[in-house]
């Protein structure tokens, strides 16, 4: 077995260079992948821009498909060779928050402080997924085997888009009958979307306008799709459901104009099921609040992770109640992870996700 990999590397913000690092060693909780499908997230472009920190020299990427290389002495139910996948949330099942249920914030060791999205460890905290091998810790909890029907593609999502997609969904709450509102159908917005449709609403409203995403949310599950580039997408809304506004509005680009508008649509006793990452302060304008008297609900998630949630993923992939194939619209070596960051993070030529392959 080789001794060095190839890895994409930050460097400083503006700069992700491929690079070559040491495999890592496998402790007795770890499992080592070598990764045969990755992909960049929205996440990356706000690391690469330095708009969320991280330590230089980290390996990016969060979202693994792979094959077992070697499994640390105390994990057990596995084999080497084994096609898996792993969250890109990946908890350690033995945390107060994971006790708790809280499985994506995982929090932080007492020695360092108890930090939100501690859960959130690949290409956050520690080497991630952007390279030839990736050292998953807490190996028992998040390794969830792929099912042999089912390729790398078709699982891609499955780390953290279908996830956070579907929880954008699921912390909302939404009903049979409900009416949603999804505001920006970049790939999680799509998967937010689908999530709706499969919770029972029957009126999923999508707001985008970039004509590809507009047919793709279609695709997707929505009922109708709002050009915000052609009509203000509050008024049309309200004009939809009769003045009543939405049960859910969910929001899936992190703009202060996207969440205030999520606000302004809610009927009275909604929720906005926020999954949008913010880099600026947000601020709650008093009208769209109801000077707080509306009753209703502001709700965060972040990604479920865990090889529970993947495995369910994954089931919901091989019933056929959703293909997220379509979301793959490019594909690049990772020799090529410059060139690809380029094209996603200036989301040119109709770009949804890059499956990376090393």
């Amino acid at each position: 077995m080789p001794t060095a990999m190839n890895a994409a590397v930050f460097v400083e913000p503006g700069r992700i260079v491929l690079d070559e690092k040491p495999i890592p060693e496998v402790g007795p909780s770890d499992a080592l992948i070598r990764i045969t499908t990755t992909t960049i997230c929205g996440t990356d472009v706000h690391i690469l821009k330095g708009e969320y920190p991280v330590a230089k020299g980290l390996t990016v990427g969060h979202e693994p498909v792979g094959i077992i290389e070697k499994l640390g002495r105390n994990v057990e139910g596995y084999r080497e060779g084994q096609r898996v996948i792993a969250g890109a949330i990946c908890p350690s099942g033995y945390s107060n928050a994971s006790l708790d249920g809280l499985h994506a914030q995982d929090g932080q060791s007492a020695a360092h402080g108890l930090k939100p999205i501690g859960g959130w460890r690949f290409g956050n905290t520690i080497d991630g997924s952007q390279a030839e091998y990736l050292l998953v810790p807490d190996a028992m909890a998040n390794l969830a085997p792929v099912p042999d029907a089912l390729t790398d593609e078709q699982v891609l999502m499955c780390p953290d888009i279908m996830s956070t997609g579907f929880a954008g969904a699921e912390s909302g709450n939404i009903k049979i009958g409900d009416t949603v509102a999804v505001f920006a159908q970049g790939p999680i917005g799509l998967c937010a979307t689908t999530g709706a449709k499969l919770r029972g609403a029957t009126t999923i409203i999508a707001v985008e306008t970039v004509p590809e995403r507009i047919e793709m949310a279609k695709r997707f599950g929505a009922d109708l799709v709002i050009d915000f580039g052609e009509s203000d997408p509050v008024d049309a809304i309200m004009e939809a459901t009769n003045g009543r506004g939405v049960d859910v509005a969910i929001e899936a680009l992190g703009l202060q104009s996207t969440f205030e508008s999520c606000l302004r649509v809610l009927k009275p006793g909604g929720t906005l099921s926020s999954l949008g990452v913010y880099s600026e302060d947000l601020t709650i304008p008093l009208a769209a609040f109801h000077a707080g008297l509306g009753d209703h609900k502001i709700v965060t998630s972040l990604c479920p992770g865990g090889k529970e949630r993947m495995r369910r993923l994954m089931n919901v992939i091989a019933t056929g109640r959703i293909d997220c194939e379509p979301l793959i619209t490019h594909r690049f070596s990772l020799e090529q992870i410059v060139e690809a960051y380029e094209l996603f993070a200036n989301q040119r030529d109709g770009v949804l996700k890059i499956a990376i392959t090393p």
